[in-house]
């Protein structure tokens, strides 16, 4: 296909990207451009820059002919309206990508994998998974990304902007897909469901985690020790024992845990909060688990002695028990077996 211009000195300009002579290039990403103008709106994609605003509704643009194509959407002058839906836009262009939405159309498919996009721009940006190109670097810390809008979320780490704000808490977050996942929690909305026992979930990342409960499937391993585990937090926590790292500490005493969840059960001592209640009772607990020991005692005693017969609500309560046949001694005076000796002494009345 040949090009024709309406000027000798056009065609001249273009001829330059064949003979690459005179191009001037972008020392970000390399590509070239014929004219001086041409590269510094393209640099405008690296640093962000957006000079040109509306004052209309105030959005901020990168070129003054997208501005002006923008202001149309205000005055409606020259539009481009879909007669599916009605949508308006200020180029054919884009109306005719729109209307791709509409007939499922996928004009340009990737000639690595197959997949197929409905505008050339997406089909650049995904062919980059492919070569591995990461055009824009943060100039923070340096990371590279394949598109510009994932750069400008990675940037919201170090600046602290939080554009997405919860509408019911005020809560903030850097990301669209944050602040939704958040407002599940205001809805009850649980899409995720598990397909072995029906558990729903409000996000997709809990969804895969839980099911590796049916599975089995524990990806994350410890290279000290081999140890498997289904969660990355979890190793995480796991390998503390092994570098003694404890980066939880109390504020009113000092006391350090491996987790934040050792922590808080901790600090229980000091607020004396117990949340959680038995229902036949009424007795109030810090921990969960004690709760759970404690509710034993209206309920079945699985672990029985198999020299007399008699059954305990847990396993430690039955090996306590069982000293009393062999003779063992057990105790040793640290907090937890004390602990444990005085619940089997309340568990016995």
């Amino acid at each position: 296909m040949w090009v024709t211009f309406t000027r000798q000195s056009y065609l001249k300009i273009h001829q330059h990207l064949h003979t690459r002579e005179n191009l001037h290039s972008c020392d970000q990403c390399g590509a070239a451009f014929t004219r001086q103008s041409h590269l510094k709106r393209h640099q405008h994609v690296h640093t962000g820059e957006k000079p040109y605003s509306c004052d209309q509704c105030g959005v901020a643009i990168k070129r003054q002919g997208d501005l002006k194509r923008h202001q149309r959407l205000h005055t409606g002058e020259n539009l481009h309206s879909c007669d599916q839906c009605g949508a308006a836009f200020t180029r054919q262009s884009s109306l005719k990508t729109h209307q791709y939405s509409h007939t499922g159309e996928k004009p340009y498919s990737c000639d690595q994998c197959g997949s197929a996009f409905i505008q050339q721009n997406s089909l650049k940006i995904h062919q980059r998974i492919h070569t591995g190109e990461k055009p824009f670097s943060c100039d923070q810390c340096g990371k590279t990304f394949c598109q510009n809008s994932d750069l400008k979320r990675h940037q919201r780490v170090h600046n602290g902007v939080k554009p997405y704000c919860c509408d019911q808490c005020g809560t903030a977050f850097t990301q669209q897909i944050s602040l939704k996942k958040h407002q599940r929690i205001h809805t009850g909305e649980k899409p995720y469901s598990c397909d072995q026992c029906g558990k729903t979930f409000s996000n997709s990342s809990d969804h895969k985690r839980h099911q590796r409960i049916h599975n089995g499937e524990k990806p994350h391993w410890c290279d000290q020790c081999g140890k498997t585990f289904s969660q990355s937090g979890t190793l995480k926590s796991h390998q503390r024992i092994h570098t003694g790292e404890k980066p939880y500490s109390c504020d009113q005493c000092g006391k350090a845990f491996t987790t934040r969840s050792a922590l808080k059960l901790h600090q229980r001592i000091h607020t004396g909060e117990k949340p959680y209640s038995c229902d036949q009772c009424g007795k109030a607990f810090s921990d969960r688990n004690n709760l759970k020991v404690h509710q034993r005692i209206h309920a079945e005693k699985p672990h029985k002695c198999d020299v007399c017969g008699q059954s305990f609500g847990s396993k430690s309560l039955l090996r306590f028990h069982g000293a009393k046949h062999t003779g063992e001694k057990p105790f040793r005076l640290c907090f937890k077996v004390i602990k444990c000796i005085f619940m089997f002494v309340y568990m016995v009345k």
